[in-house]
């Protein structure tokens, strides 16, 4: 993977259940017809993965940090309202388009294959197991994030409905 002159590598990191814990509003996708506009309003409320959080701070240390997250383009202002709450470095935050209802691991890895082209990518820290087996068959240095409690719902609906 390429490196521009001058440039830091890049250390990817996922929001939901990596650096931000969902559990809070997970009843809002356990139910029957997911409430998708109420589990994306409470995001800001999330309370932060201290083990998230750490890696973070310390991949900036080396790297330049960029965000990488499945949630939709409406919900930037809040996702970097939070990252700044938190004390999270200042990075790039990649976002799927409001329509896009591609599960996770496809619209990351395509993220993921455009960002390689230009800079090396250090490293992904991801929590949902099918984007981190694309990216490492696709030759990226992956740690997956089970610091969280994992969601068979939210894995659902990442795989399911491409809405996180």
């Amino acid at each position: 993977m390429k490196e521009q002159s001058g440039s830091r590598p890049l250390a990817i990191f996922d929001l939901d259940g990596t650096l931000a814990d969902t559990a809070h509003r997970q009843r809002f996708l356990e139910r029957k017809r997911r409430d998708w506009d109420a589990f994306f309003a409470a995001a800001p409320h999330d309370p932060p993965l201290a083990e998230g959080i750490a890696l973070a701070l310390k991949s900036a240390e080396e790297c330049e940090v960029v965000y990488l997250t499945g949630r939709p383009e409406r919900c930037r202002r809040e996702a970097a309202d939070w990252l700044a709450v938190q004390g999270l470095p200042d990075g790039r935050i990649w976002m799927r388009r409001n329509d896009d209802r591609r599960p996770a691991r496809r619209t990351k890895l395509e993220i993921l294959r455009r960002l390689a082209r230009d800079r090396e990518i250090r490293v992904l820290v991801d929590d949902d197991e099918l984007v981190c087996e694309d990216a490492e068959r696709a030759g990226f240095r992956v740690v997956r994030a089970r610091w969280a409690a994992a969601s068979a719902a939210l894995m659902d609906a990442q795989e399911r409905e491409g809405r996180t």
